[in-house]
């Protein structure tokens, strides 16, 4: 196993086919990783609720439970329920990438695909998921409260209404985003720059789906939206006092 921080990181690879799995799993090691492969989402869930992972490797169309559901939940509790999640398939049409990535996906990769591509973004969504601990461990943001929405990134904890709301990563840091500048419209551009950082292949419509999803889980009405308000031609903002 290869020397640095990859060293310590465990990632969980769900691929029913042997040949890919193999494929993944090995290139993985080879770049420092701890690898754990299953071949079918049973196997895969039943690993996620007792063990820890850094990143998840997730394949779209499984026996047993597929990735859309297997993906939904880990986000739903659990030790995992904030683990940065990769997943392959093998379909290409947009509504497929957006169904993943509405899912709880954070990037996904289409097959077939380049080990060096799959590696670089395994590598960028654990670089990214120890800074955001690092920092929260190190400095903890003041509570953030704006309309019927409140923030606490110190746990990680959104409120809604005064109800808890679960939501991923990438979902709160664009929350947080918007709900700390009240009125202030933020281009899309600018909210790519902040949630993902420049380290994940995405693009500007991955900010639309997570509105999207957002929506879903922080608005009355998600059809009639009263807190993250679209801004045409332009970006978003969260609406004002």
């Amino acid at each position: 196993m290869l020397p640095g921080p990859a060293a310590s990181r465990r990632v969980l690879v769900v691929e029913d086919e042997r040949s890919i799995r193999e494929l993944v799993s090995a290139q993985l090691h080879r770049a420092g990783y701890s690898c754990v492969a299953v071949g079918d989402g049973h196997e895969g869930l039943a690993r996620i609720r007792i063990e820890r992972f850094d990143v998840v490797v997730l394949d779209l169309m499984l026996p047993g439970v597929d990735g859309i559901s297997l993906c939904r939940a880990i986000r739903e509790t659990g030790v995992n329920r904030d683990v940065p999640i990769l997943m392959l398939t093998a379909r290409r049409a947009e509504s497929d990438k957006v169904l993943g990535l509405e899912s709880g996906a954070d990037d996904y990769v289409t097959k077939p695909f380049g080990v060096r591509e799959l590696t670089a973004r395994v590598a960028a969504l654990t670089r990214r998921s120890h800074r955001a601990q690092s920092q929260a461990a190190a400095t903890a943001r003041a509570l953030v409260t704006a309309r019927e929405v409140e923030l606490d990134p110190a746990r990680h904890i959104v409120r809604v209404r005064h109800t808890e709301v679960s939501v991923t990563p990438h979902e709160f840091e664009l929350l947080h985003q918007l709900a700390s500048r009240p009125g202030v419209v933020l281009t899309r551009k600018e909210l790519l720059t902040a949630v993902w950082q420049g380290e994940a292949f995405v693009t500007e419509r991955s900010i639309d789906t997570l509105v999207r999803h957002l929506r879903c889980k922080v608005e009355v009405d998600p059809t009639s939206p009263q807190l993250i308000l679209t801004v045409w031609g332009y970006g978003y903002k969260f609406a004002g006092a």
